[in-house]
């Protein structure tokens, strides 16, 4: 499991939490496998790469899980 803390803002984007956590060595990786239906937001599958993910939101892609801060 990788904790995510927001610092400064409400909000991040799906696929900018994705390229920061490492979970993506790219933005443009991000948007691919965002667009492929592997991620789910808080248990539902989620296709908006700009998705915007707040505290309190849980992020799960391939075996590893987001908790956002």
């Amino acid at each position: 499991m990788i904790k995510f803390r927001l610092e400064g803002t409400e909000h991040i984007e799906l696929i900018k939490l994705l390229k920061f956590t490492n979970i993506c060595g790219s933005g443009g990786e991000a948007k691919h496998i965002v667009e492929e239906g592997e991620v789910k937001l808080n248990g539902v599958l989620e296709s908006r790469k700009r998705a915007k993910i707040r505290s309190g939101d849980k992020i799960e892609v391939f075996n590893e899980v987001i908790e956002v801060e």
